[in-house]
């Protein structure tokens, strides 16, 4: 008797359904066909205890099981339930007629217990796009994929509820109600606050202006002034995500295998700071099996560098494309996948070696052939795609012992909510465009209306700093993004002149 059970593979963050075909005939041997791995062909051993222990006699003839398509390699154990329910079907244990309806993936233990699988969410969103009624998955993976709507979503703790779901019993299992998304803000009480930053108002404005846009930020400044805790307060002034956005990231986050078990949507933007040591490979993704990367897993959220000129300058480098596109495609000799990419980058270093260039009063000990060494480990290129460049001196001594709060993360999200609140009407009908720093040229063209004033105010900037194509996009870019906090509809001489003034590190006296 031939059987066919749907179940579902992830390659990049998209999923593809596998169809497995299983056929018993007289003999006593198993076969497991089409480029299953060694993870999946351990599956045997699991599916006959599992059966052994809840009661279930493995069948004693010959079976072959196909993995279709044929061509793409099968990893991973999540297998192991559509691989038992199709031996069970086709010896007639198990009822055939709702086996159409549904996508079943699961990697069960030697009692049958049900262990979570990746990318549950993208195995739902498959599975309404091809039609299916349903999808049975791992009680633990059911909330993520029950935010689907259109679906029915079973989660099973172990083989005999799912045997007993489709065998059409009454007390089995029952599908999960869709889990509406609701937007929440950040816990300030695990946060960083901005009140507790002393000093250093001009660059809580660049951080504030940052958020407001996802523009990309450099902050440059000796030891001790405060750029570490200013990034990592960052979170506590992002506005929440949007339910395309926590798709999105959610999504990503499951591929990788870093959802929570139990827990539905990813609601706060990530924020992720890998140390310095980090190669190429794992700040872009890829591997042996796949995986995304540190810029991935940013996705709608924030990539802190800390110590930027510590970075080996092959994993900086491959931040260029990524910064540009918001996508990284990553081709290897046995797949291509491509991940999205879209994060506001936010990096942090010192001047020079001794961290003390043009500090009001220490002494640099550094010569200058040594400063433009090591500000030379960030290239042209790289340092040209921040948005905001910002030089950051000490806190002085009345600002440090000072007892005064400064204004708050809730305050500053406030505004930066606003700001975002405009840019989302404006890119309404534009497909995957959320923010400001999101615009191509042609974006650029419609939204950033310029008075005529500001862009004679531009052009002087660049001659005067000789600035490049990107740099005056990003001029722009930023200038749009202090206009709509000014709630203005025109980007005026004064938000131009903000926004040049970001550039300080293209100055150039700066590094001399």
């Amino acid at each position: 008797m031939l059987i066919r059970v749907s179940g579902a593979a992830v390659q990049g963050i998209d999923a593809y359904i596998v169809t497995i075909e299983a056929s018993t005939s007289r003999g006593i041997r198993f076969f497991l066909v089409g480029l299953p791995d060694s993870a999946v062909k351990e599956s045997h051993e699991r599916i006959i205890s599992a059966f052994q222990i809840n009661g279930y006699k493995f069948p004693s003839c010959q079976i072959i099981i196909n993995m279709a398509p044929a061509d793409i390699r099968k990893e991973g154990a999540a297998y192991d339930l559509p691989l038992a329910v199709g031996i069970m079907a086709s010896v007639g244990e198990l009822s055939t007629s709702q086996l159409d309806d549904y996508v079943i993936m699961g990697e069960m233990g030697l009692d049958g217990t049900l262990q979570p699988v990746k990318g549950a969410l993208s195995m739902a969103i498959k599975a309404r796009s091809e039609g299916f009624k349903g999808i049975i998955l791992p009680a633990q993976n059911a909330p993520e994929a029950a935010v689907i709507d259109g679906l029915d979503v079973y989660g099973a703790q172990n083989l005999r509820q799912v045997v007993d779901l489709l065998n059409g019993k009454p007390d089995s299992i029952r599908p999960l109600e869709r889990r509406s998304f609701s937007r929440s803000l950040p816990d300030q009480a695990n946060q960083l606050d901005f009140a507790d930053v002393k000093g250093q108002n001009a660059v809580k404005r660049a951080l504030e202006v940052a958020a407001a846009g996802s523009h990309n930020l450099i902050m440059v400044g000796s030891p001790g002034c405060g750029k570490s805790m200013m990034a990592r307060a960052i979170p506590s002034i992002l506005p929440p995500l949007t339910e395309d956005e926590s798709i999105e990231t959610t999504r990503i986050h499951s591929v990788a295998g870093f959802t929570g078990h139990g827990t539905a949507l990813i609601t706060e933007r990530p924020f992720r700071h890998p140390h310095h040591t980090i190669t190429s490979v794992a700040l872009t993704g890829g591997g042996s099996n796949g995986q995304p990367g540190e810029i991935s897993l940013a996705h709608n959220g924030v990539l802190y560098l800390d110590e930027l000129a510590e970075f080996s300058r092959s994993a900086l480098e491959v931040l260029r494309q990524p910064l540009e596109d918001r996508t990284v495609v990553i081709s290897r000799a046995k797949y291509r996948v491509e991940y999205p990419a879209s994060f506001m980058l936010v990096a942090s270093m010192n001047p020079c070696p001794c961290g003390y260039y043009n500090h009001p009063t220490k002494e640099c000990h550094c010569t200058p052939t040594v400063i433009e060494r090591y500000l030379g480990r960030i290239s042209g290129p790289l340092m040209d795609r921040f948005d905001l460049q910002c030089e950051i001196l000490p806190v002085g001594f009345d600002d440090m012992s000072s007892n005064e709060k400064g204004e708050t993360s809730a305050a500053i999200r406030e505004r930066v909510i606003r700001a975002r609140t405009v840019q989302a009407a404006r890119f309404h009908d534009e497909n995957g465009v959320y923010c400001n720093a999101q615009m191509d040229s042609r974006l650029l063209r419609r939204y950033a209306k310029a008075e005529p004033s500001s862009i004679r105010m531009l052009g002087e900037a660049m001659n005067r700093l000789n600035l490049s194509a990107r740099a005056y996009d990003r001029i722009l870019k930023v200038g749009r993004t202090i206009a709509d906090m000014d709630e203005s509809e025109t980007i005026l001489p004064q938000h131009i002149a903000e926004a040049i003034g970001y550039r300080s590190l293209d100055r150039a006296s700066w590094g001399k």
